[in-house]
């Protein structure tokens, strides 16, 4: 037993020796470049995660406005279904007025259709990038989560061998 107490001893004191030596080797400059990263990792977790609510908004917005313009062509199509109807009723009356009428609005739906098409398609390309823009954001958010893992071992490190 005192044998073991003696061995165990002189290793400690061993250690407590050798520890300034090896100390010297880490400067001041390391735990404070660390604690400087951490920091920076801090901020960038903030701006990564506030992008990413952001675009998770954006997405949902992108969202409404594609299930709006889906309604609205639906509309135009119905509209445009309706004239078609009054205009073939007013062709076999055999009145003029009402046809030439008739014509003019089937080419405002089919303008309103159009219009409302492109606008659908914008709004599927803007969901397509927000989702691109949170994947980035994701894993940017992930990479500085283990970015700032690594710099508190780092520190950790640098603090433990002084």
């Amino acid at each position: 037993m005192r044998l073991t107490t003696v061995i165990a001893g002189m290793g400690v004191a061993a250690a407590l020796l050798t520890a300034p030596a090896l100390a010297q080797d880490v400067r001041s400059d390391d735990t404070r470049q660390d604690r400087k990263e951490i920091r920076q990792d801090r901020r960038d977790i903030r701006k990564d995660r506030r992008d990413l609510r952001r675009d998770n908004r954006d997405i949902r917005q992108d969202r409404r406005e594609i299930r709006q313009d889906t309604k609205d062509i639906r509309a135009d199509r119905r509209d445009l279904r309706e004239d078609r109807r009054e205009l073939a009723t007013d062709r076999k009356a055999g009145d003029k007025d009402a046809v030439k009428n008739d014509l003019k609005d089937i080419r405002e739906d089919r303008k309103d259709l159009k219009g409302d098409v492109k606008e659908r398609r914008a709004d599927v390309r803007d969901l397509r990038d927000d989702r691109r823009d949170r994947r980035q954001d994701r894993r940017d958010l992930r990479q500085d989560r283990r970015d700032l893992r690594q710099d508190r071992r780092d520190l950790k490190s640098d603090q433990a061998t002084k």
